[in-house]
């Protein structure tokens, strides 16, 4: 089969927080040379596209513009515009979601709001659960960025904003809509920005949970790589399998 474009994780895939996989950077370079169109899709909000680039160029040898990163802060935006529902949002996030959020035309609020948004935040505070979940209580809509649990990182596998989502959930006895993978708000508008359709395209990742049902719940192939969060024993239970699995990113040929 051959693609002509690819939605690419960055998170366990492209690294390991500080840690580099060095085929990932090898793939990248094998798709510039073959002029094949990719994308970046990452369900990361803690920073803007910018310093996502930034990040792959000093960190990881992966040199692409700004352009080639779609984050879930992007889409969060994007989804809250269309909905047109208020510009008020209070927001449990890092510097990234509020950014994308403010070049928006959002406002934080804290006591009235439209939303209340939550992401991974690393400073998180108890006074900010209790803020968020008594917007909700009050009617504001409730959005996450992502059902994350765990992030791989250099440590280990540590908290994600799913984890903190699930906080709120408990809290509120509501359920959030969801805006990154595997969702499809996160992967239409992903497809949207590559110009190409599903079936034109292939999700590489390394979150079963995420990144894989992304393709499966939106029927586009996908590539699952063992070189983060799921590992091959995983797979031993579950009905739907990814379309490709390979041990590393060396392995994948470009059909």
């Amino acid at each position: 089969m051959t693609y002509k474009g690819y939605l690419i994780d960055l998170d366990g895939t492209m690294y390991r927080g500080k840690e580099p996989i060095p085929a990932a950077t090898r793939f990248i370079a094998r798709l510039q040379e073959a002029n094949i169109p990719f994308l970046f899709v990452t369900n990361n909000t803690t920073k803007s596209q910018e310093e996502v680039a930034e990040n792959l160029a000093t960190n990881f040898d992966i040199h692409v513009s700004k352009e080639t990163v779609y984050t879930g802060s992007v889409a969060t935006a994007s989804y809250l515009k269309s909905l047109d529902k208020g510009n008020k949002v209070f927001v449990i996030g890092e510097s990234g979601l509020k950014q994308e959020l403010h070049e928006a035309g959002f406002i934080i609020e804290e006591k009235n709001p439209d939303y209340v948004v939550v992401a991974l935040d690393r400073q998180a505070r108890y006074q900010d659960f209790e803020t968020a979940t008594l917007a909700i209580h009050n009617g504001a809509r409730f959005i996450s960025t992502n059902k994350d649990t765990n992030l791989p990182s250099e440590k280990g596998l540590v908290p994600g904003a799913g984890a903190l989502t699930a906080l709120l959930i408990a809290s509120t006895k509501q359920q959030p809509t969801y805006i990154g993978k595997p969702e499809a708000i996160i992967m239409n508008e992903a497809l949207g920005v590559i110009g190409l359709a599903k079936e034109e395209v292939l999700m590489v990742g390394d979150n079963y949970e995420t990144d894989i049902m992304a393709g499966i719940k939106n029927d586009i192939d996908s590539l699952l790589v063992f070189s983060g969060f799921t590992k091959p024993e995983d797979l031993l239970n579950v009905k739907e399998q990814p379309t490709y699995k390979v041990p590393s990113l060396d392995d994948w040929s470009l059909r």
